[in-house]
This record gives C-alpha cells, structure tokens and sequence, in this order.
C-alpha cells in the first residue's frame, strides 16, 4: 500500500483501537488478537525474528501468554498520522517459570490496512520488578 493508497484515520478511530488491542492483550484474548491482524502482517517485536503472517503472530503470542500470567498492561496513543498509530505501553506480570514479578515499557508503531495491523513495529524493556536496572552501562 503506498501512502497515497493509505487510509488517514481520526484520532478518536486510533484511540478506539489501541483501546481495544489494550483490552485483548489484558485478557489474553488470542483470537481476539488475531482478528487484528491482516493475513500478511510483518510483527518485528523487540530482538525477536521478524514474524510474517497470522500462524505466526499467533505462536508467538500463545507462548508468551504461558509465560506472562496476570498481565495487566495499560497502552497510552501518542500519535496518528495517516494509517500509522503510534503508542506507548505499561505492563506487569508473573514469570511462570521463575515465579518473578516482572515489569515492562514500550514503544509501538502499527501500520494500520483499515482496522488491522498490518506491521507491527515493537521496542521495549523488560526487568524484574524491584531489581536494578536492566540496560547495561559502563
């Protein structure tokens, strides 16, 4: 889609959506998740392989619902510029492996092909809660 093709939306539509997205991924709600996402969506979330399609999408986020249990996450739209939202996000959760309480903060930026997410473009930091930070500096 070039950006002439593109769908502008409003920023009450954006903000609809990142709502929504908030309330499916607080309720681990996968196929809610997925019927998000166009068929050919491109996810590249944080240091991860880039994923490409719903099969995909869906075994990533399936696995990592196990690991993340009581996720609670707040997402905040920032901008809207055209078919792409930018937003920020808050989240905590358990460790289901190592039982930690765990937090995390990010930045997101879908390209949006009507009301699904076409590229999903993620960069965030996680730590356990309490601990010291987790970016290393000399």
């Amino acid at each position: 889609m070039t950006a002439a093709t593109a769908q502008a939306l409003s920023f009450e539509e954006a903000r609809e959506i990142v709502k929504q997205v908030e309330t499916l991924f607080g309720n681990a709600d996968v196929a809610g998740i997925m019927a998000g996402f166009t068929a050919d969506a491109v996810v590249r979330f944080g240091d991860f392989p880039e994923m490409r399609g719903r099969g995909a999408i869906e075994a990533f986020l399936r696995a990592r619902f196990a690991r993340q249990q009581g996720y609670r996450l707040q997402k905040h739209l920032r901008m809207v510029m055209g078919d792409l939202i930018g937003n920020d996000w808050d989240a905590q959760w358990q460790d289901a492996r190592t039982g930690k309480r765990m937090r995390g903060r990010g930045m997101e930026f879908w390209r949006m092909r009507g009301k699904e997410i076409a590229l999903w473009d993620a960069v965030f930091n996680v730590w356990e809660e309490g601990g010291a930070p987790s970016i290393a500096i000399v």
